[in-house]
């Protein structure tokens, strides 16, 4: 049972949800984000995703713009990325997602990437634009099973597809609240709801939810 498996599990008994975090990371410099992420494992957080900057990230809005260009200003790189989760995995346990757009992955080397990441100490990698159908370039020069594929699953999502999209998925499935780019408001809960009834009714995976959630009450 790998840490994603073992935090679910728990949280399962205990009849919690799972707080996810989100991250840039080397915003808004390398040495005080990992002070930054550092104190959020260690307050509390069950999952951490750890945000690699991008350039051109077509599916944040712009606070995440913004921290994504500090970031790369100050000299992010994703080896860097992986060496910061090296470190955090010396002084904790939680799950870490590296969570990324694929060019960073690709310009890396797909096979480097999952062998450094794994032996980063990495839990899984969830790839902002990257759909099953195009994944075998990557996967297929991974040497195990080692790194869970979260996968995507968007409200506009037909449920066949959701099935699909499902299958092809390891450790958590990370359903996007709403249309729209990350940190935009006008969350319906309701139709979250729906939503995750829709996915649970096809998935095995444990369900993340994402986008737009910004108080207690979304929480709840």
């Amino acid at each position: 049972m790998n840490r994603i498996q073992k935090t679910f599990g728990s949280l399962k008994e205990k009849n919690e949800k799972a707080l996810v975090g989100f991250v840039t990371a080397g915003d808004p410099n390398i040495s005080q984000s990992l002070e930054i992420i550092k104190a959020m494992c260690k307050a509390g957080l069950d999952i951490l995703e750890l945000g690699i900057p991008f350039s051109d990230p077509t599916a944040d809005g712009p606070v995440i713009q913004r921290s994504s260009g500090r970031a790369i200003a100050g000299g992010m790189t994703l080896k860097i990325a992986l060496d910061m989760t090296r470190q955090i995995r010396q002084e904790s346990d939680i799950p870490i997602i590296l969570f990324s757009y694929y060019n960073p992955i690709h310009a890396y080397g797909n096979k480097a990437f999952y062998e450094d990441a794994v032996s980063s100490g990495a839990d899984g990698v969830l790839i902002v634009d990257l759909p099953p159908e195009e994944s075998d370039e990557m996967t297929n020069t991974w040497s195990g099973k080692e790194l869970s594929l979260i996968r995507l699953i968007a409200p506009t999502t037909p449920v066949a597809r959701m099935k699909s999209i499902a299958d092809s998925a390891s450790g958590f499935l990370y359903l996007v609240s709403k249309t729209g780019v990350t940190g935009s408001d006008g969350l319906n809960t309701g139709d979250v709801g729906t939503h995750i009834r829709t996915l649970r009714s096809v998935a095995r995976l444990p369900i993340c939810v994402g986008f737009g959630i910004s108080t207690a009450e979304d929480v709840a």
